[in-house]
């Protein structure tokens, strides 16, 4: 084994972190932040209490470890997206917001995470807007912008709401919609549909 391989017990302490935190972000996004617990997180993950104390040092650190892994994967997979020099400044746009959707549709946790937060005026609300969602804000009036729409901030504003409700809400309620409507949210062809129709939208 070479010195700078991991050991069987980091890896192992490795794979308890990630499955702490994955199940720490369906019970946020599940329960919120006020009703989930460490004891609710440790049952989901499989592991006892203590480990997830070990790991994360309150219940706060843990819904911002969640926070961090879901806006981090999403942020990677829309810098993947710009790439494609060929196409046009507004097919990549169109492509950026495919992407988001999609990225919705495989995790509804991100539109309840941000629900459950957005609507308390409180300091998670804060430190997700200055951490995570004021990026977001302020790429897609670079993007709005390099596709040659002349928008001003008012209008990015009310722009960026319409993207992340049309985008996500179909998902974050799937049982509903396929109660009410017979669609199926979760088809791989309802998805690609339901993102173009929203890059076509809003960049016609």
């Amino acid at each position: 084994m070479s010195d700078h391989a991991p050991s069987t017990r980091a890896i192992q302490r490795d794979e308890t972190r990630e499955r702490i935190l994955e199940a720490a972000i369906d019970a946020f996004s599940e329960l919120g932040f006020l009703a989930a617990s460490t004891r609710d997180v440790a049952r989901r993950a499989g592991v006892s209490q203590g480990l997830v104390t070990y790991h994360f040092s309150s219940k706060e650190s843990l819904w911002r470890a969640s926070a961090d892994r879901i806006f981090a994967t999403l942020e990677s997979q829309l810098a993947a997206s710009v790439g494609g020099e060929t196409e046009s400044p507004r097919e990549r746009g169109r492509e950026a917001i495919r992407v988001y959707v999609r990225f919705a549709a495989s995790h509804p946790e991100l539109f309840r995470f941000m629900v459950d937060e957005g609507r308390r005026d409180e300091e998670r609300m804060h430190w997700l807007v200055d951490t995570h969602v004021a990026k977001l804000h302020a790429g897609l009036g670079a993007m709005l912008d390099a596709a040659g729409l002349a928008v001003g901030p008012a209008e990015v504003a009310h722009l960026y709401y319409v993207i992340a409700g049309a985008g996500s809400l179909m998902f974050a309620v799937g049982p509903e919609c396929q109660k009410l409507t017979g669609v199926d949210p979760g088809s791989p062809d309802v998805i690609e549909a339901h993102a173009d129709l929203i890059a076509r939208l809003l960049l016609p």
